[in-house]
Order: C-alpha cells, then sequence, then structure tokens
C-alpha cells in the first residue's frame, strides 16, 4: 500500500507543480553579529545532573490568589486580575507539557543564552517566508536520525501537524480527481478513533468540509468495530468490489484524556490485512520510556512501511513544536504548504 501513497504523493506534487502552487522550504544560514562575537563566549561545557535538584520542583509548583482558587473550585468565570493585596495558595501542577523539568534545568537555560547572544530571536518570519534556517533542518535531520525514520518535518505547535497532515491526505484526493470535486471513488477514507485528540478531529473535519475525505469512526480502541467498519463498507473485503482505494487509520498512541494506550500491534496486524497508510500521534515516547508502545511493535517486529508518526517535542525540549516524520520517503513538506 506504502508504494500506492508513494505514487499517489509523487502524482500530487506534480500537480502542484503544474499549477506553480509548491513552496520550497530554503535554510538560511544563520552567523553571529559582529558585536556579538567580541563578547565573553558562554562555557560550552553544560553540568548534567543524575539527580533531583532543587529547581525541579519549580517546574510544577506553582501559586495563585485565593481569590482566583475558589474562582476555579466553583466554575465561577474570572478574568484573572484580582484587585489588591492577596494571599496565595501553592498549588502543583498536573498539566503543563514540561514532562522532564526541563524548563527549569540550569543547562536548559544556559544553552538558551549563548544561542540568543551568538543570533538574537533569529528570522521574524515563517519558515516559508525567511524563518527556515540551518538550525531547523540540522534538528530535523538529527530527530529523524534518533528515531531511525527517513526524514521529519518540523511544525511550530502539536495542533498545527495534526491539523495540517489530516489536510494534506485529503488534498491528495482533491488534486488526483478528474474533476473540481472528488468523486466518491476518488475521496480519502479516514478512519478515526473515537477519542483522538481534538486537533486531529478538527483537520478531518476540514479536509471533510473540502469534500476530499468520506469519515468513518470506529469505538475507543475497538478493532474488531474497525474491522468490521472495512468488511461492511467492501473497502478491502473484496478488491475487485473496492471502491476506495485511498485508506487512511489514524490514532493517538497514549490517549491524553485516560492515559490508555492504543493496541499498535493490533493496529498493525489490521494494516496487513486491510492496506491502508497508518498515522500515530505518539506524543510521548520521544526521550520517555514507553513500555507498551514502542517496544511491542519494535521486538515484534511491525514497523514497517507504511506508518507516518507524530512526536511532540514539547516534553523533551520545552518548545511548542511538533515534528512529523516517515519510515518511508514521501514529500509531505511539499503537501503541507
Amino acid at each position: 500500500m506504502m508504494r500506492s501513497w508513494d505514487h499517489w504523493v509523487e502524482e500530487a506534487l506534480q500537480k502542484l507543480q503544474h499549477l506553480q502552487l509548491v513552496g520550497s522550504l530554503r535554510p538560511i544560514h544563520l552567523h553571529s553579529a559582529p558585536a556579538l562575537e567580541a563578547q565573553k563566549p558562554i562555557e560550552d561545557e553544560f553540568n548534567v545532573f543524575d539527580e533531583l535538584q532543587p529547581w525541579d520542583r519549580s517546574a510544577v509548583q506553582v501559586q495563585i490568589t485565593e481569590a482566583t482558587f475558589q474562582k476555579w473550585v466553583h466554575d465561577i468565570p474570572s478574568s484573572g486580575d484580582d484587585d489588591g493585596i492577596q494571599s496565595f495558595k501553592k498549588l502543583l501542577l498536573f498539566s503543563a507539557n514540561d514532562y522532564l523539568g526541563l524548563g527549569s534545568h540550569p543547562t536548559i537555560g544556559k544553552a538558551a543564552a549563548k544561542v540568543a547572544l551568538e543570533h538574537g530571536m533569529g528570522p521574524r518570519s515563517s519558515a516559508l517566508i525567511c524563518g527556515y534556517t540551518d538550525y531547523h533542518r540540522l534538528l530535523e535531520s538529527c530527530l529523524a536520525d534518533l528515531k531511525e525514520k527517513e526524514d521529519c518535518l518540523l511544525c511550530p505547535t502539536g495542533f498545527a501537524a495534526n491539523t495540517s497532515l489530516m489536510v494534506a491526505l485529503g488534498s491528495v484526493g482533491t488534486l488526483l480527481a478528474a474533476g473540481k470535486t472528488p468523486s466518491p471513488d476518488e475521496k480519502i477514507a479516514i478512519f478515526s478513533d473515537a477519542l483522538n485528540h481534538a486537533s486531529i478531529i478538527d483537520g478531518i473535519r476540514i479536509a471533510d468540509k473540502q469534500k476530499s475525505v468520506q469519515i468513518f469512526v470506529y469505538r475507543h480502541c475497538d478493532m474488531n468495530h474497525l474491522d468490521a467498519l472495512f468488511l461492511a463498507l467492501h473497502l478491502c473485503f473484496d478488491r475487485s468490489s473496492c471502491k476506495i482505494m485511498k485508506k487512511v487509520v489514524v490514532t493517538d498512541s497514549v490517549f491524553s484524556m485516560d492515559g490508555e494506550v492504543a493496541p499498535m500491534v493490533e493496529l498493525v496486524k489490521l494494516r496487513k490485512e486491510h492496506d491502508f497508510l497508518l498515522v500515530i500521534d505518539d506524543v510521548s515516547p520521544l526521550g520517555q520510556s514507553i513500555k507498551k508502545v514502542g517496544p511491542r511493535i519494535k521486538q515484534k517486529n511491525l514497523y514497517e512501511t507504511g506508518i507516518t508518526l507524530f512526536y511532540y517535542l514539547q516534553p523533551i525540549t520545552v518548545c511548542h513544536m511538533k515534528k512529523l516524520s516517515c519510515m518511508t520517503y514521501c514529500d509531505w513538506q511539499g503537501i503541507t504548504k
């Protein structure tokens, strides 16, 4: 199936090029400003701490006014503006994305300060204009190597990554349609878990508004229901009667609301049977040990072509950024522009 998706993506890109709608990322090579080069350099050797340090608690401990706390508890709308001197209540955060506490780590602070002194805040523009630098490309390459993927694409936020890929997948159907609007057979069939993240759902809805996809929602982590949807709709039960060839299944790896892990092994096995592109929003394993997801797939040698993964960088790198990575070559960068 991945050969088919490679073919469809290449064909869609050719259509974009013919329409002169392809945008390219051209890295700008940054160099230190002359005035900053003369300044005393910051020590390159950063300390690494193997045990908890005092600053670790500051990553999760915050304080709010007693008035704000009472409004939260009683679900009273608040503007956040509390007049006068207030008493404060200390809270521990369990909803932030700085999972490893790197936001307050001195090593991160020194590294950020060093780069800021050398390059300022970098190009102030979007990636397609002049905001894409050699550092961005280096990060993409290093992340691809880290996760043993062929390539990756950085996105400004996790929400943007999920939404843009869903729309990009739908655009393949639109670009390859014989007419201005894809016929039912030309649309992309997207099968989505009922509890997928809102960003995935929004992306699918946008693609649906563009009349480029057909949406099928299967019960949460219910592989029997997903299998039944394929069979009942004759999408893959009998290839001679298969009306929609371009099929996608998208799922979170770890669902944010309850922490439940998606049945990855079963999904990959189902893909072998029904021949679809599997898209995984794998937000947690980068930099962490998730015993129930990655190792299970890797040990059983089930990671293969046809799997696209997302990795959310903020829990590890304390920046609002996310990457897309592919097991085999697909020019998703061109499609998502």
